[in-house]
Order: structure tokens, then C-alpha cells, then sequence
């Protein structure tokens, strides 16, 4: 079959397939070469003007698209009596044609086609206004050699918020969203056909063959344990019959397939990890204990005793001068300066700076108490390091453990060896 359009531009070479509202042609652009797919609509067979209106409204938008994962607009004219849209021929294989051949699709396979399909979709229903495919099923979307999807067939596009004189019925029995039968199309409608063609690549059995409860399809029932909890819950939130309680995106739900398979694989490496960890913790506490307890008897033998008898007195007598003074200044003194300046001047200003003084002044007793007692402090000394843990009720508490850096070294190279 050879067919020349356009002034010989487009050279149609055989038949791509055949839709209600016409046939595909696989065909070549001549001027540059390039693969072609030529889809043709009878004008004079058309049923209604609607049909011819959806024609032309396929080809307008088209124009207006560019995206990867959508075909390429290339030209649009009428010739003898028929209108023509050539847009870019995108290779690969319909996943309709793959049923056909007895195929399925794994769960890896599905969770690519829902991220190509989020991307496109948002692109889409992103648009100003909103535009909705409303006929998206495994014969609209092709799987590439590469194994990405693309999707195709604009036909049944709607690109009005409120299209004059009622919206028609358009759709696929099986994949359409029970709104569209209402005339309705939403973008969860996408999201609902999306789902349903999922669902059909992973049992190889169309929709409406697939067990239900009401209106809505059983997913678990219809896998029987074939996929993941996670998928099932994503299914089912896109083929939610309510659209107000149907997921309006898919990009939301790819989260938790990302997270099923991150644990999947984490997980036999983790299990051998937990039953080995016992014995090297034993082994790492009985190793920091032992730190611990040299660590004590070290600090006992540097800890400073004090001054001889005599000079020990004088200086304690000379501390608790030195505390009362300050008590006094901070707790008496100072407050009742304070307090009189604030009944001519800014009363919650001094107020403040009362609390302020008398808290200063408790924070200096205490530390010259600590001093006159002999105590260090409770800084951590050197070769220690701080944990926050939290308790049973949820509490931060700081511990101060030991840290042997050639120890650590052990631990870590131990942990690595088990590890792998």
C-alpha cells in the first residue's frame, strides 16, 4: 500500500490500526525522513458534527503539547473529503498488543508505567485550563524498547472547562471512571483509566471481569497476593469509584512504592546484621567498661586533695564571706534598688531585671560552693563524648560516656566485617 499526501510530502506505507473514529497509517516524511504516523478521519462517514469536532479539537491540541513522553504534532490538513493528523510515529508496542500475546506485567514493570504516567498526567491536568485524555487504556499506551511508556491517541481529548451544549460520552467500557458516564470528566478520570489499564497488564483479564464489591473493583481480591500490599493500596486508591475520594494524582502515591522496594532490599542485609548484633554489643560494653573503670581510677589519682590543714580553714571562712556577700548583694540589695526604680521609671523593666539579678546571684553561690568543695565541674573531660537519649516518656537526658579512640577504630572495623 503506498499513498502520497500533501503534495507528496507524506508517503503512507501500511496501516498502523483502526479506531472508531478512524485509521492510522504508518507512513514517512519525505522532506526529512522521519518516520510518520498519519491518522486519517473520514468527514463524510462522520455519524455527527461532534465526531468531526473531535477531529479537529485532537489535532488543536496536539499542536499545543511537548512533552517526551507524548507524540510529536507535525502538520494537519484536509484532503479529498478526510482530515489528516501527522504527528511524530513513536516505536515500541501497544500494551493491548502485548495481552494479546498472552503477556503481563510485572510489578517493576507497572510501577514504571504509573511514574511515566504521573509525569504526563501532570503535565496535562497542569495545563491552564486542565487537559483531559479521558480514553487512556492499554491500547493508547505504547512501551518502548527501552522499557518507558509513552501514550498516545488525543481523540477523546477535552481541553474546556465547560464545554457548550454538554459534554459527550467518550471512554472505553472497563477503564472509564463512572463520572464520565455522567458526562463528567475529571482529572482523577485519567487517574482511574491509568489504574484500570494497571490492573489489567498485572492479571491479563479486563476490568470488568475482575471481581467487585458495588462499584468499585476489588483489587485485592482480583491479585489474589500477586503484588505487594503497597501496590494494592495505591490501586485502589486510583480506582476509587467516589472521585472525590479517588487519589486526583498519582505522584503522591509513588512514595510509598519507593519506600516497599528501599525496605525490600535493605532487608536480608538488615536481618543478618540483628542476629549477629548481640555478641558484638556484649563485647563492645564489656570493652567500655573496662575503659571506664581506668578511667576512674585514673581521675582518683590526679584529684586534687586540697591545701594542709590551716590554709584550708582560712580559705573555706574566706568562700563563705565571699558567698554571703554576694547573696546579700544579689537577693537584698540589689532588688530593693531595683524595685524603688520602678515606681518612677519603667515598672516591668526592673521587674525583669530583679528575677534577672537574684538569678545571677544563685548561679554564683552554687559555682563558688563547687569550688570551695573541690568539684571539677560536670564538664566531660577530654576522650569523653556526650549521647542525647530520650527516656521512656520521651524526655532528652544527656550521658557522658568514654570514647577510646583506638577502641572506636575496633568497633567500627568489627561492625564493617559483619556488615558485609
Amino acid at each position: 500500500m503506498t499513498e502520497s499526501l500533501r503534495d507528496g510530502r507524506f508517503v503512507v506505507i501500511g496501516t498502523l490500526g483502526e479506531g472508531a473514529q478512524g485509521r492510522t497509517f504508518d507512513g514517512v516524511d519525505k522532506r526529512v525522513g522521519q518516520p510518520v504516523a498519519i491518522k486519517r478521519f473520514d468527514v463524510r462517514g462522520a455519524a455527527s458534527w461532534k465526531d468531526v469536532d473531535l477531529a479537529e479539537r485532537e489535532a488543536r491540541v496536539l499542536q499545543s503539547l511537548s512533552h517526551p513522553k507524548l507524540p510529536r504534532y507535525i502538520d494537519h490538513f484536509e484532503e479529498d473529503g478526510a482530515l489528516y493528523l501527522v504527528m511524530e510515529k513513536i516505536e515500541g508496542a501497544s500494551l493491548a498488543s502485548l495481552r494479546k500475546r498472552g503477556e503481563t506485567l510485572s510489578e517493576k514493570d507497572v510501577g514504571r508505567l504509573l511514574r511515566d504516567a504521573s509525569e504526563v498526567l501532570d503535565y496535562l491536568h497542569g495545563r491552564s485550563p486542565p487537559v483531559i485524555h479521558r480514553d487512556l487504556k492499554p491500547g493508547n499506551v505504547l512501551r518502548r524498547p527501552d522499557g518507558s511508556f509513552a501514550f498516545v491517541d488525543f481523540g477523546a481529548v477535552r481541553d474546556k472547562l465547560r464545554p457548550e451544549g454538554g459534554s459527550t460520552v467518550v471512554g472505553t467500557f472497563g477503564y472509564m471512571a463512572p463520572e464520565q458516564f455522567q458526562g463528567r470528566a475529571l482529572p482523577g478520570s485519567d487517574v482511574y483509566a491509568l489504574g484500570a489499564t494497571a490492573l489489567t497488564m498485572l492479571t491479563g483479564r479486563d476490568p470488568e471481569d475482575l471481581p467487585h464489591k458495588g462499584l468499585a473493583i476489588d483489587v485485592r481480591s482480583a491479585l489474589r497476593g500477586a503484588a505487594s500490599d503497597r501496590l494494592v493500596s495505591v490501586l485502589e486508591r486510583m480506582l476509587d469509584p467516589d472521585p472525590d475520594r479517588r487519589a486526583s494524582r498519582i505522584a503522591p502515591l509513588l512514595a510509598r512504592l519507593s519506600g516497599d522496594r528501599a525496605r525490600t532490599a535493605d532487608r536480608p542485609a538488615r536481618d543478618e546484621r540483628r542476629d549477629q548484633a548481640p555478641d558484638r554489643f556484649a563485647k563492645r560494653q564489656a570493652r567500655r567498661a573496662a575503659r571506664r573503670a581506668e578511667r576512674a581510677a585514673r581521675r582518683d589519682r590526679r584529684r586534687y586533695r586540697g591545701p594542709p590543714f590551716p590554709f584550708s580553714v582560712v580559705i573555706s571562712l574566706l568562700f563563705l564571706v565571699a558567698m554571703l556577700g554576694v547573696s546579700i548583694a544579689t537577693q537584698v540589695i540589689v532588688p530593693i534598688v531595683l524595685t524603688i526604680l520602678s515606681l518612677f521609671f519603667a515598672r516591668q523593666a526592673f521587674r525583669n531585671a530583679v528575677d534577672a539579678v537574684r538569678d545571677a546571684g544563685h548561679r554564683a553561690v552554687d559555682a563558688m560552693d563547687r569550688v570551695r568543695r573541690g568539684d571539677a565541674g560536670d564538664a566531660p573531660e577530654e576522650g569523653s563524648r556526650i549521647r542525647v537519649e530520650q527516656d521512656g516518656e520521651g524526655t532528652p537526658r544527656a550521658r557522658v560516656e568514654d570514647v577510646d579512640e583506638e577502641e572506636e577504630e575496633m568497633d567500627s572495623q568489627e561492625d564493617g566485617k559483619a556488615g558485609r
